[in-house]
């Protein structure tokens, strides 16, 4: 029982991780791209209170999907008409990024020979991290609304169908 609760624990503490960098990701990208509504409204942050929607995380942890808080964007203050596209690509290269560099550095510790990563709870806590990240890029990738992959798909379509995908989602 008492492994079982743990597990929880890393599940929601790796998950609270993730998402806090997903979304803010996401405001730092938008606010380069010339839009600060993310950052006055406080979600320029890595401080989970502002991401984390409750309902949403709780939809994570007890049905396996969910949602974080979007981040606000205005669209009118971008400086670019692709900028929706590296704003929307900036959560799962985040999540890639974070799985990316946590894997390694645990690599790196392993290799020299720091005891704490041949515990089992570290290996157990990174293999999560590194997987929910995964998790989270690929189904963000998804082509349906409001995941990102419904904002960057248009992109790389020929302008045509491109046009039409915007004209039926919007």
């Amino acid at each position: 029982m008492g492994g079982e609760i743990l597990l929880f624990l890393l599940v929601a503490i790796a998950l609270i991780i993730s998402l806090s960098f997903h979304e803010y990701a996401h405001a730092a990208v938008a606010k380069l791209a010339g839009d600060n509504t993310a950052e006055r409204s406080g979600r320029l942050t890595l401080n989970p209170v502002a991401h984390i929607d409750p309902m949403g995380f709780l939809m994570v942890v007890l049905v396996g999907f969910g949602y974080a808080r979007p981040v606000p964007v205005n669209q009118g203050n971008l400086h670019s008409p692709r900028a929706d596209l590296w704003i929307a690509a900036a959560g799962p290269a985040m999540n890639l990024l974070l799985a990316a560099v946590i894997w390694n550095v645990f690599l790196l510790l392993r290799e020299a020979s720091i005891s704490i990563v041949y515990l089992q709870g570290p290996i157990t806590f990174v293999s999560l991290l590194v997987r929910i990240n995964l998790l989270l890029m690929l189904f963000n990738l998804l082509p349906l609304g409001p995941l990102d992959g419904h904002y960057i798909l248009p992109h790389l379509l020929p302008a045509p169908l491109a046009q039409r995908y915007r004209y039926y989602n919007s």
